[in-house]
């Protein structure tokens, strides 16, 4: 890729698609914490670091659009994963690249994007994916928007697993082992317990 200049060519993607399984079925990013709903921690921590921003949701659309976001459906139907909510923000994006997060990861890195294209810079890589010192976080990621063919056909062929994705793409890693705690999923009451304590230490609330 070319210059590591983030604010004028990077569109964030808040991915609020899914099914929120393992919440009991509900919508997480509209899940109460720390005064607000999910998706404000997410929206306030990513807006600083991008130059405007999309939804990816496949329910609740009406509530997501009075957040002042644009919305955008997965294009394909069925709740086909992140990355059909990638694929669609990519579609969507007016600028060439996107980066991604969930929105049930309301302690994302205030560098989140600034890392992810200076490593993407150094490597000469079309992508560039976290990797929190465990384990890989594919749902954090830089993606250029002229992959967006190369994906949807990889969905379509019945690929839902991201990391297989960024393995395949030949993605480089992006080291946040120094914060592994930034990419906490809120998939239990515990680990919403866990991020308003994380909120309330670094005074969000």
């Amino acid at each position: 890729m070319h210059s590591p200049d983030h604010q004028i060519t990077v569109t964030g993607a808040i991915l609020a698609g899914g099914r929120g399984t393992r919440m009991g079925g509900r919508d997480k990013g509209l899940i109460p914490l720390a005064g607000g709903y999910m998706v404000e921690r997410v929206i306030a921590r990513l807006r600083p670091q991008v130059s405007d921003m999309l939804l990816n949701a496949n329910r609740n659309e009406t509530f997501y659009a009075d957040l002042g976001l644009p919305v955008i459906g997965d294009g394909i139907g069925g709740f086909a994963g992140p990355l059909a909510g990638l694929a669609a923000c990519l579609r969507a994006s007016r600028h060439p690249w996107v980066v991604t997060c969930p929105c049930d990861a309301p302690l994302l890195p205030t560098d989140l994007v600034s890392r992810l294209m200076q490593v993407a810079h150094e490597q000469s890589a079309d992508l560039s994916v976290v990797h929190d010192g465990e384990r890989l976080q594919p749902l954090f990621a830089l993606v250029p928007t002229r992959l967006v063919q190369d994906l949807e056909h990889w969905l379509v062929n019945g690929n839902r697993r991201a990391g297989r994705w960024f393995e395949h793409q030949g993605a480089a890693i992006t080291d946040f082992s120094d914060c592994p705690e930034a990419f906490l999923n809120i998939n239990t009451p515990a680990d919403r317990t866990a991020a308003a304590g994380f909120l309330d230490a670094d005074r969000l609330i």
